[in-house]
């Protein structure tokens, strides 16, 4: 089943902080038009980038899906255009194995740059990226003699 999920509370408490209340309250991603391609990841807090700055935002979500299928996380088009703000690795791929694995359960993170010259502010529950779901294809003759995935990376 294709879903995003909440990490633990445990989890958020060792990679965010021990706040109950922001736990429960925080949204999972969601497209905000029926035609919307991307599911809105929405910030837990505030956060200023500061030009040159980088900083990793932490999202408190994780993803299951389907065989043959991935999440694309990107930032939005008017970060770049209005304020040269960019996820640092240009597209973030999230396979279907990420998910609970025993490091951080599948926590999803964007680290972001600003590569600007203004600030660029965004405030706790206001969206900051976005995930796409995508179907891939592998080749016919490929060997099945695959590794676990056991970490994060």
């Amino acid at each position: 089943m294709r879903r995003f999920e909440k990490i633990s509370f445990e989890q958020f408490s060792k990679d965010i902080c021990n706040d109950r209340k922001l736990y429960e309250e925080y949204s999972l991603p969601k497209r905000e038009t029926r035609y919307a391609a991307g599911y809105d990841f929405y910030a837990l807090f505030d956060f200023v980038l500061k030009p040159g700055e980088i900083k990793k935002i932490p999202t408190g979500i994780k993803v299951n899906m389907e065989d043959g299928e991935a999440l694309l996380l990107l930032d939005w088009s008017n970060m770049g255009f209005k304020y040269n703000v960019r996820l640092c690795n240009q597209v973030g791929v999230i396979d279907k194995d990420y998910y609970n694995n025993t490091d951080n359960e599948g926590h999803m993170w964007f680290r972001l740059q600003n590569e600007g010259d203004k600030d660029w502010l965004v405030k706790k529950g206001e969206g900051f990226g976005q995930g796409i779901f995508i179907k891939y294809l592998v080749v016919d003759d490929e060997d099945d003699n695959f590794k676990e995935r056991n970490s994060s990376y």
